[in-house]
């Protein structure tokens, strides 16, 4: 049986199950080695603004251990905040076949990355896209230490299109890529939660005719919720609603410039929701909408896909090259363009028939970027280097 070590932050939502999957198979075994130290109690989200914790298991069904993080401000959100001088020796005890690292920006993570490198195949997940690139020096020098990041990297999992065209600019190969789509728990997201979203429309007072355009997660200035806030305003039209889920440093803001807006009555507010009741919100909207500056994936577009709702994003979400197929379930536009962004809510919120047909094909679309394919990915590619 061939063993893999992964090496990655903290327990996530859209790792757990894969985790899981990986060690059901019959001809791998795997331990996750989680470099940020022990998170059990809730972990403060810098983007929520709160301390977070999730209302699902991330730690059943697989083999883990905590590592020790000695950083002296531990966190995920930079190079140092991650120090695990004990990683190296715990994972040579563990005797892999194989590393999987998710991530290299972190001082633990590269360190291990180097020490293995030649002596074990090195297998890296990540998302990140060219579609905020700058020019020049700084992105000369920072093309030259990617390229030598990814020169110890023997095969890369890619998420998407604009994924894989990252790592090839940064010289891994056609025959070092394989698809591991980004996906989430459609089969939970996907149940059918009618009566729980009838009664959230009720709530907020929107009748079964008119439309509800959503946008669910941080309120931060990459996320650019001001921008979908001032369209929506400009759209003004009655039988459209727009409601804004979460929290964040913008949240004031906000509230501040829907409270002073003609269309005040029509714009809702409400804070974080857990996991679990995530699928409610999706399946209550009619569109979702993910407005971000910069956005390596957009997984809160896969939750909404699997829930049957239409899907406008940014241009540069970078999952909008794979899974918003316009004409087909929703529309792409410009980011930082309010008037584009205006123009395809008008067009979108005429017709909620078209909606739901948008909807439908979300669902459609979304169906094959499941965990099932990730875990056998990895695991292929594990049992072929074997041979």
């Amino acid at each position: 049986m061939k063993k893999l070590a992964i090496i990655t932050t903290h327990p996530i939502q859209y790792y757990a199950p894969i985790f899981r999957l990986l060690q059901q198979r019959n001809n791998i075994s795997i331990k996750v080695f989680y470099t940020l130290g022990e998170t059990i109690a809730p972990k403060h989200d810098p983007g929520f603004g709160k301390n977070i914790s999730w209302d699902i298991p991330l730690l059943d069904g697989y083999d883990f251990e905590w590592l020790v993080n000695i950083s002296p401000a531990p966190g995920s959100h930079y190079f140092k905040g991650i120090v695990t001088p004990d990683a190296i020796e715990q994972i040579k005890k563990y005797r892999p076949d194989a590393l999987l690292v998710f991530g290299w920006a972190y001082q633990s993570h590269l360190k291990i990355i180097r020490h293995f490198r030649g002596k074990l195949p090195i297998y890296f997940r990540g998302d990140s896209t060219l579609l905020n690139e700058t020019g020049g020096l700084k992105k000369t020098l920072r093309s030259l230490f990617l390229k030598w990041v990814y020169n110890h990297i023997t095969h890369a999992f890619y998420v998407g299109e604009n994924n894989k065209a990252y790592y090839k600019a940064f010289g891994l190969k056609e025959k070092q890529l394989s698809f591991a789509p980004h996906a989430i728990d459609n089969e939970r997201f996907g149940l059918k939660r009618d009566e729980e979203a009838e009664e959230l429309r009720a709530l907020l007072k929107i009748n079964k005719q008119d439309i509800l355009v959503l946008y669910a997660g941080k309120f931060e200035p990459v996320k650019n919720v001001e921008l979908l806030l001032t369209a929506f305003v400009t759209l003004n039209r009655p039988g459209v609603h727009l409601l804004l889920v979460g929290n964040g440093p913008d949240e004031k803001k906000l509230k501040d410039l829907a409270a002073n807006s003609n269309t005040a009555g029509n714009i809702h507010f409400m804070d974080f929701i857990n996991q679990s009741n995530m699928p409610v919100l999706y399946q209550a909207a009619d569109l979702f909408c993910l407005p971000s500056k910069s956005e390596t994936w957009g997984l809160s577009i896969n939750e909404a896909m699997a829930c049957g709702t239409a899907i406008l994003a940014s241009d540069k979400v970078g999952c909008t090259a794979d899974l918003v197929k316009i004409g087909g379930n929703g529309a792409v536009f410009r980011s930082g363009d309010e008037n584009n962004l205006a123009r395809n809510l008008q067009q979108l919120t005429k017709d909620k028939a078209q909606l739901a047909r948008l909807g439908q094909q979300s669902e459609l679309i979304i169906n094959d970027w499941s965990f099932e394919q990730i875990a056998l990915a990895i695991e292929n590619k594990l049992l072929n280097e074997a041979t």
